[in-house]
C-alpha cells in the first residue's frame, strides 16, 4: 500500500490554488469542480463539499498535522513569501535548529500549517 495524495480543506479554491503555484511551483493536474488534484500529491478540496460530506465543522489552525517542504536556497524563498504574501501569518520566522536544519512555519490562506526547511 502507498500514500497516494494529501487533501487540505480551503474556502476558495482558485485563491489557494494560485498560492500554492506562487510559492512552491505546484501546478494544476485535474480541476473536478472543487476537487483539484494538484502535483507533488497535493489535493485541494472545497469547504463546503468537504463540510457536507462529514457532517462536521471545519476548524482552521488546528495545528493537528503541516505540509513540509524543503528548499535549499530558504532565504529566497522567504524574500518571495514577504514579497507575495506580505500577510502571512507566521508560525514562527526564519530560525535554526540546534542541529542545523533552518526552517520557517507560517499558515496558508486557510489556515493549513506549513513548514519550509533546508534539506536535512
Amino acid at each position: 500500500m502507498r500514500l497516494k495524495k494529501v487533501l487540505i480543506v480551503v474556502k476558495d479554491i482558485e485563491k489557494s490554488r494560485k498560492f500554492y503555484h506562487d510559492l512552491f511551483g505546484i501546478e494544476l493536474v485535474l480541476d473536478n469542480d472543487g476537487n483539484m488534484i494538484l502535483t507533488e500529491g497535493l489535493v485541494l478540496q472545497d469547504e463546503k463539499i468537504w463540510k457536507r460530506f462529514l457532517g462536521r465543522d471545519i476548524v482552521p489552525k488546528n495545528n493537528s498535522c503541516e505540509l513540509y517542504f524543503e528548499e535549499q536556497d530558504i532565504d529566497s524563498f522567504v524574500r518571495k513569501l514577504e514579497r507575495l504574501y506580505p500577510n502571512t501569518e507566521y508560525v514562527n520566522h526564519l530560525m535554526t535548529h540546534s542541529w542545523g536544519q533552518r526552517v520557517i512555519r507560517f499558515y496558508d490562506p486557510d489556515g493549513n500549517l506549513i513548514e519550509v526547511g533546508t534539506p536535512i
